[in-house]
């Protein structure tokens, strides 16, 4: 059994550093297409403020250059999901459910267990960023798929957008959730 999750555009970085893992060839592939984005031409692709796109610029060489902070992505991703999981001091019991049953999907990393190494980072794939001439979702469904092939149950927390990654032999076998929100009785 497994459990999907996305990634989230906020983060938090107040928490200490781990050590990185090597970049994944597919993983440095998008790496290498995002990083021919100058800083303004970056602002139009991510559709932010000059501010933003200049943060997320510093973001992308420095993983490039290998000088990127990881940290657990867990702990790195702080969207509303995010908030509301008991992530520090967790048990080693509680590491170990996470590592081999939560997996978090990401357009840079590809499916990766809760707690890997990540560097802030955003991308989603909504972006129209092409990969060797192929969509983000072209370029990961293969991977996407091998991640989760010998698995029976899979519980979706995704967006529609990060499922139709997967094959629909893959999305078959998950358990989706709608989350709904109550305005005014409706």
């Amino acid at each position: 059994m497994k459990i999907l999750i996305p990634t989230a555009k906020e983060m938090n970085t107040d928490h200490p550093c781990i050590e990185a893992l090597p970049l994944r060839e597919e993983s440095q592939v998008v790496l290498d297409s995002l990083a021919h984005y100058s800083a303004s031409e970056l602002e139009t692709f991510y559709k932010v403020s000059a501010e933003k796109a200049e943060e997320e610029y510093a973001h992308i060489q420095a993983l490039k250059d290998h000088r990127a902070k990881h940290y657990p992505a867990l702990k790195l991703f702080d969207g509303l999901m995010y908030r509301h999981i008991k992530r520090d001091e967790l048990t080693k019991a509680e590491q170990t459910y996470l590592e081999n049953h939560v997996l978090i999907t990401s357009a840079l990393y590809g499916v990766v267990p809760a707690l890997s190494p990540m560097a802030p980072h955003r991308l989603d794939f909504l972006m129209k960023l092409k990969v060797a001439g192929k969509t983000l979702k072209s370029h990961w469904k293969s991977a996407y798929d091998e991640a989760l092939e010998d698995e029976d149950l899979i519980f979706s927390l995704l967006s529609s957008e990060f499922e139709t990654v997967f094959s629909k032999e893959i999305r078959e076998k998950m358990v989706t959730f709608k989350f709904m929100e109550d305005k005014a009785g409706q």
